[in-house]
């Protein structure tokens, strides 16, 4: 029988620390060295009405985290473990969380509600829970049930709707759970409470319903019981129902024709009367239709037509009635609304949802826009004249630049005239429709700018002038200028730059701004050095290095500054880690700028010493964390100083090795593997004595259940770097990287295309694969080469599934051709026999030698060579 443990459960929610640690090792005690007991203990705690609340509440919750984790590694252990326990226990708990779906506690069904969907997500697809869809419908059909298990029920079936797949369940099951789900919605049947747990279990189940979506009977009933419930009296049930018309727009928008006047009518009242949550939602609806038809003429642009999808152009035929009703949002703002840009409302999600119809039907919502803006942009309200420049800003990214170039230079001079506004709200949205301007409408070096020689200066003087304004004006003021210097990139040519008179000013209020003691709580700061950042990257080197060489030492002594603050709170600590960060940024820009010339480079080459020494006190101040920003830094200093940098290779080392251990902060890891091709194609064969300990970190790393998987694709490609880099020397490794390298290989031929996400990630892993072969082959080219004979017949199977892959990108494209020449080019004769039955390899070739890219054109030339050459000494 399972232990009596609410003793434990009690105590480890204690106010005294003392015991609630006592509680806790002994509830982990009883877990590790029982765990079927232990689980099993739990559920009846938390199915037993007579237990006190408090207890039976953790229960569950320590009952749903033995099954569940984020971190994939543990989810696949706990799954593991689960799945080892007897099958007489699991069904014991399995009862025990059924049965609690109808306990008087609404605590303990909810809880119940979710620990049943964990374990449905383990057991469904195993085929081993066969029963739950019946058990669970069979709350609904059962007449005399009460209303609080049906309620409990309809929250199990929408968890486990959300997660399972649509493929686990057959269709008869999925029409079962579908009809309980919607009749549960009626309003005649049902108390509210259950209504909107249907409603939310009917947005989990949406993905299954493709079948039903097909079949027009069972659509319109759908569709029928959505739209009614979208009008219930209870809010929180409209919302809900909205919530499901959004998910419907995206998942079915192909069959959405006949019921979007219905909607257009439900949508337009709750947003002009309805409350807040519900006419969010409302408005979401039009913003998911939009996402829709840009992504269909994205389609029909690139691939010249079939989608699979018909476009409906909704918003197109909507727009007349449309644009009046987000217009009228704008004009709902809150009196704090732009001092915290997280505060999400109505005329935030109209503004943005105005900003996707512009982008949907283009040149069309100018008229239906601009009568509005001249209406309200004078008015003595503010709300009025915020609405107004709100609404011209949202519409600036979708028509054409000769349908917005007369509006946009009539009205700059307004808008600059507007940054005096008296009211703080009016101040801010124009600072932000400015940078919108200056990032969408001004290019010179494409030809167009709505900024001349002759506005510059003025324009540059409200905005210097404005950035002293209030911090939130001041951080969109600061995008405004990070795009205008955006713009100026490449502008004029190699000599002259219109921005460069001005760049004193700019950098000395930049800075200034960086400093302001009411800036640090907002993201000014952080906005300020950004742009900052853009100011430099963008200038023109030839005018400009003074300038920079003057920024370098200010700089640097605001981080050493940041080295020597009074840290005495986790505050202070974490303030300066923030400041050191931005200020590392800063320098990585300077060294990339001022080494991207050999005029310039000597500046750096000077200043490494000292750069070098900062950035080890900025690693020393967060000692266990490697700072991102100063790993970057480093990585553009190894670059810049080339085999100079070896000799800050023995102090720098630990830092480097730590970055490579630091699972938990998987970014600052896969800079560190980034540092390593940095250091390594700086260095060469001076890398060689710090290369053990570097390849033992990398294959520990690709080992490991528990790092990130976006950092093992970048360690693939660091091998390649240190395989050029000592050539030879690569050997002691090979038989340690080959096995990975092809262990990786397998999982880019198993993996499932239909996620887009998991598409993109096979795409890097597939480059970073290529780009190790590629640095190997040549490593080993000129002396022993013979090493990877072996490895080619692996190689070519591999290159053909990257060929055939329908989803590959450019990169692997260009890196699979690279490897294919570096093959040919690398092992000669030896390849001969592979390469001539691999059909393949032509056709590839040839696809290559079609493209537009004339650098991959160029590449395919030289590997048709060397595989020519193959042929021609052999033959």
């Amino acid at each position: 029988m399972a232990l009596e443990i609410t003793q434990f459960l009690l105590s480890a929610q204690s106010a005294d620390q003392k015991v609630r640690t006592e509680a806790e090792g002994n509830l982990r005690q009883f877990q590790e060295q029982n765990l079927p007991s232990f689980l099993l203990s739990l559920s009846v705690e938390l199915s037993n009405n007579d237990k006190p609340l408090e207890s039976r509440r953790l229960a569950g919750i320590v009952l749903k985290n033995s099954l569940d984790a984020k971190d994939a590694a543990r989810k696949q252990q706990l799954l593991q473990q689960w799945v080892a326990i007897d099958i007489s226990v699991k069904l014991k708990i399995k009862e025990m969380l059924l049965s609690t779906l109808g306990s008087s506690a609404t605590e303990a069904r909810q809880i119940s509600a979710q620990v049943i969907a964990k374990i449905a997500s383990i057991e469904i697809p195993r085929k081993e829970w066969p029963e739950l869809i019946r058990l669970l419908l069979f709350n609904m059909t059962q007449q005399d049930r009460p209303a609080s298990l049906k309620q409990a029920t309809l929250e199990a079936l929408g968890y486990v709707c959300e997660e399972i797949s649509h493929q686990d369940l057959v269709q008869d099951e999925v029409n079962s759970v579908l009809t309980a789900v919607v009749q549960g919605m009626s309003v005649t049947e049902y108390s509210p409470e259950v209504r909107l747990a249907a409603t939310k279990a009917l947005y989990n189940a949406l993905d299954f319903a493709q079948t039903n979506f097909e079949n027009e009977m069972e659509r319109n009933y759908i569709m029928k019981v959505v739209c009614e419930t979208t009008v219930a009296k209870e809010p929180e049930i409209r919302q809900a129902a909205f919530e499901c018309l959004v998910s419907i727009a995206s998942t079915y928008y192909e069959v959405l024709e006949p019921y979007m006047q219905t909607i257009f009518e439900l949508t337009s009242k709750a947003v002009k009367g309805d409350e807040e949550v519900v006419a969010l939602q409302a408005i979401e609806f039009w913003s998911s239709i939009c996402d829709e038809e840009i992504e269909l003429q994205e389609f029909e642009e690139v691939d010249g037509g079939d989608s699979g999808t018909s476009h409906s152009h909704f918003i197109e035929k909507a727009l007349p009635s449309l644009v009046p009703m987000l217009l009228e949002t704008l004009l709902k703002q809150e009196e704090d609304q732009d001092q915290d840009d997280t505060n999400w409302n109505v005329s935030m999600a109209g503004g943005t949802c105005l900003g996707l119809v512009a982008r949907t039907v283009g040149d069309a919502i100018v008229p239906l826009v601009m009568p509005f803006v001249q209406a309200n942009i004078s008015k003595g309200d503010w709300r009025s004249r915020e609405a107004a420049t709100y609404a011209f800003g949202s519409i600036l990214e979708g028509p054409g630049v000769e349908k917005l170039a007369p509006m946009v230079h009539a009205g700059l001079e307004f808008l600059l005239n507007a940054m005096k506004d008296e009211n703080s709200h009016v101040k801010d949205t124009t600072a932000w429709t400015l940078s919108r301007i200056f990032e969408l409408l001004h290019s010179p070096s494409n030809g167009f700018s709505v900024i001349s020689p002759a506005n510059l200066q003025r324009v540059l003087g409200v905005l210097l002038e404005s950035i002293k304004d209030a911090p939130h004006v001041a951080e969109k003021v600061c995008g405004a200028i990070y795009y205008l210097a955006q713009g100026y990139e490449d502008a004029g040519g190699p000599t002259s730059s219109p921005l460069t008179p001005y760049l004193p000013d700019i950098i000395t209020c930049l800075l200034a701004t960086a400093d302001r003691s009411d800036g640090s709580d907002s993201k000014l700061r952080a906005s300020a050095y950004e742009t900052l950042n853009e100011v430099v990257r963008c200038s023109n080197l030839k005018e400009t290095s003074h300038i920079i060489t003057q920024l370098l030492p200010v700089i640097m002594n605001k981080l050493a500054q940041t080295v020597e603050f009074q840290i005495v709170s986790t505050d202070d600590r974490e303030r300066q880690g923030d400041l050191q960060a931005l200020l590392c940024g800063v320098l990585q820009v300077i060294i990339q700028k001022l080494s991207s010339a050999d005029e310039t480079k000597a500046v750096i080459l000077q200043a490494a010493d000292q750069i070098m020494v900062l950035f080890l006190k900025v690693f020393a101040c967060r000692s266990s964390t490697v700072h991102e920003e100063a790993m970057l830094a480093i990585g553009a200093l190894a670059y810049a100083t080339g085999p100079e940098f070896g000799k800050y290779l023995s102090e720098f080392y630990k830092y480097l090795e730590m970055g490579l251990q630091n699972f938990e902060e998987y970014q600052v890891c896969a800079i560190s593997v980034g540092v390593v091709g940095d250091i390594s194609r700086a260095l060469d064969e001076n890398i060689l004595p710090y290369c053990d300990g570097i390849m033992t970190l990398l294959l520990k790393d690709l080992s490991s259940g528990e790092l990130h998987r976006s950092v093992k694709p970048p360690i693939f490609s660091c091998f390649g770097d240190i395989a050029l880099s000592i050539g030879e020397h690569f050997e002691k490794y090979l038989v340690y990287a080959m096995p990975m390298m092809k262990g990786a290989a397998e999982i880019c031929a198993r993996m499932d295309n239909s996620d887009e996400e998991m598409v993109e990630y096979g795409n890097q892993l597939r480059r970073s694969i290529l780009e190790a072969y590629s640095g190997i082959l040549q490593g080993f080219k000129n002396t022993k080469p013979d090493l990877m004979v072996p490895h080619a017949a692996h190689l070519l199977q591999f290159l053909e599934l990257v060929c055939r892959d329908g989803q590959r990108d450019e990169s692997v494209t260009k890196a699979a051709v690279a490897v294919l020449g570096d093959l040919a080019d690398a092992l000669g004769s030896n390849v001969k026999n592979l390469l001539k039955d691999r059909t393949f390899c032509n056709e590839f070739l040839v696809e290559c030698l079609h493209s537009d890219d004339e650098q991959l054109k160029e590449t395919a030339t030289w590997t048709q060579g060397m595989i020519g050459r193959v042929f021609a000494v052999s033959g």
